[in-house]
């Protein structure tokens, strides 16, 4: 699956090739007129969980936000639409990232993403895809520039279909739009997550129901490993003022809360339960 020329390609989106290089190749630009912000597409042969350099100022680019467009693999290999914030917890750092460090985000952007891909008219051949919010994970933490991935997964079967790479393509398109809209709607408050598992199900259908965006989630079994400087960087690397913790109570249990809380106590930023929102 190329997802650049998806983009290219497209039937209802323009775009021309512009002087700019990046990473060595050229970087296209969106013609169509459906927002009032340039958008550019570029494409990287280094992995993009390992991507350290964006190398900015070798293209004469400045973006405001990143939207990484990527495979996901998993052992389960079920058909999948995902989103996710990006950071490490712990100090492991075989997928890329620094050690116990997170990405800069937007949980407004974060949110735009996964509504979008809610929104796509799924034909009959994609109905077995879940649509997933992931919890932050891998790589790259260190890029200067709020990010999510945007992944199709997650086996190659999957990452060949045509209509697959076509309804992540019209949901990144999607997800610009979107994201301007809460921005000057101003309605959504934001929160961050703490507890379940990977797939997050009870975030997800806060985010999906509610007026919660939500930026890092941490879960359940990284619990222990959150200290008041990791706690700092959720709040600090959300582009957006944080409204709540939000922590997923029966997600959680007695050992890791008796860590949590205290944690969170330092703070001046109510908490609350997924139950009771």
């Amino acid at each position: 699956m190329n997802i650049r020329e998806k983009f290219i390609n497209s039937k209802v989106y323009n775009f021309e090739e512009t002087h700019f290089i990046w990473h060595e190749n050229p970087v296209f630009k969106l013609t169509t007129n459906f927002t009032e912000n340039e958008v550019l597409l570029g494409l990287t042969k280094d992995p993009l969980i390992f991507l350290n350099d964006l190398k900015l100022e070798e293209s004469e680019i400045n973006p405001d936000y990143l939207i990484f467009a990527s495979r996901h693999t998993s052992k389960s290999t079920r058909p999948a639409f995902l989103v996710h914030t990006t950071g490490n917890w712990s100090k492991d750092t075989d997928f890329g990232g620094d050690p116990q460090d997170l990405s800069k985000t937007s949980a407004l952007l974060h949110k735009a993403g996964f509504i979008s891909l809610t929104e796509q008219e799924f034909p009959p051949t994609l109905t077995e895809f879940s649509l997933d919010i992931e919890v932050t994970h891998h790589g790259p933490t260190i890029l200067d520039k709020p990010l999510i991935f945007m992944e199709l997964g997650s086996s190659k079967v999957e990452w060949k279909i045509d209509e697959a790479g076509m309804i992540l393509t019209n949901a990144i398109f999607s997800t610009f739009q979107k994201y301007i809209e809460y921005k000057e709607m101003g309605d959504q408050k934001v929160g961050l997550g703490f507890g379940g598992t990977h797939y997050a199900p009870n975030f997800h259908r806060l985010i999906r129901n509610t007026n919660i965006a939500m930026s890092f989630i941490c879960p359940k079994y990284y619990i222990q490993e959150l200290n008041k400087d990791l706690i700092e960087q959720m709040v600090n690397n959300t582009l957006e003022k944080v409204d709540y913790f939000i922590i997923d109570w029966k997600g959680t249990n007695s050992e890791d809360k008796k860590h949590l809380i205290p944690l969170l106590e330092e703070f001046n930023i109510p908490i609350k339960k997924t139950k009771d929102m």
